[in-house]
């Protein structure tokens, strides 16, 4: 993950969301995934970042590109 990038992940029985490059979340601990997902989601668009959902495991279930993709760049 790039600097400032957003991440929602499961941590101590709830989903979070953090900036990369921080250990703490920001907001609240979300009690639903798709609550966590929406208020990241927020978070990366006004910020022009990347989005990196992981799952319950750790592993990561999706990204998305709010900012400059790098696989974006004309050719």
């Amino acid at each position: 993950m790039a600097q400032g990038d957003i991440e929602t992940y499961w941590e101590d029985g709830s989903w979070k969301n953090r900036r990369e490059g921080n250990d703490r979340a920001f907001g609240a601990g979300y009690s639903k995934k798709d609550d966590a997902v929406d208020a990241g989601r927020q978070a990366a668009q006004a910020g022009k970042v990347e989005h990196v959902i992981k799952n319950q495991d750790g592993t990561i279930s999706e990204k998305n590109s709010y900012g400059n993709d790098p696989r974006n760049v004309p050719g």
